[in-house]
């Protein structure tokens, strides 16, 4: 089985992005990050979702983005909001996130002789970061080449993207269909000292309205 780096957070995109990389035959490393965010809930259900999905080594890298905030997620001085879809990008953006747990992903890939690595951005119903868009991947996916062994040795990394055109609604139809069980996952920004989901962020109604339109139950323990 070829190996692939899976970046999961916990929540339903990677949860799902697991999923579709396990259904394609890769044998899945899977990797988390507490970077000091406020919904470190998160964390317990990455373990959980990699158990249930068959990760093949699941691991969590301790980064401590609260040295310099700049986000709701990593400054307990700026509030959660309630979803605005203002179009502007919101004060939950961690500021270049993707960027630095690609380079995680990309290191420990090279280690694994792992040509693959997966990452759950959306395009269609998401926050509007500019991490999540297609043109990163693209720009990272060269940058994972250049600044690796790979650049020397005549090839190159796969960064898969599987998420990257479906709406939430078809995220979450994918993911029934592969097995995924989204009660264990979790989405929100902001959730209660016993991980129950707020119901108001950014997050939480993206997700909400996206097992709505998909006819399936919400499975989320509410505030």
């Amino acid at each position: 089985m070829p190996r692939a780096i899976v970046l999961l957070s916990g929540g339903l995109d990677s949860a799902t992005v697991l999923a579709i990389a396990r259904s394609r035959g890769f044998e899945c490393h899977t990797l988390a990050f507490d970077y000091g965010q406020r919904h470190r809930c998160e964390l317990e259900a990455a373990e959980k979702v990699a158990v249930q999905l068959g990760s093949a080594e699941h691991k969590c890298a301790k980064i401590d983005l609260r040295l310099w905030g700049g986000s709701a997620l990593t400054d307990d001085a700026i509030d959660v909001p309630d979803a605005a879809g203002d179009g502007k990008i919101p004060v939950t953006y961690v500021p270049a996130r993707n960027l630095i747990f690609l380079s995680f992903a990309t290191a420990w890939a090279e280690v694994l002789q792992a040509r693959h690595i997966f990452i759950g951005v959306n395009s269609v119903d998401y926050s509007g970061y500019p991490d999540c868009r297609p043109a990163f991947i693209r720009s990272f996916q060269e940058t994972a080449r250049l600044g690796t062994c790979a650049v020397d040795e005549a090839w190159h990394y796969e960064i898969e993207a599987p998420l990257q055109n479906m709406s939430k609604a078809e995220i979450i139809q994918t993911g029934v269909k592969l097995g995924v069980d989204y009660s264990l996952t979790t989405s929100c920004y902001n959730p209660d000292s016993a991980g129950r989901s707020c119901g108001k962020c950014d997050s939480c109604t993206l997700r909400h309205a996206g097992f709505e339109t998909a006819g399936i139950p919400d499975p989320t323990r509410y505030q």
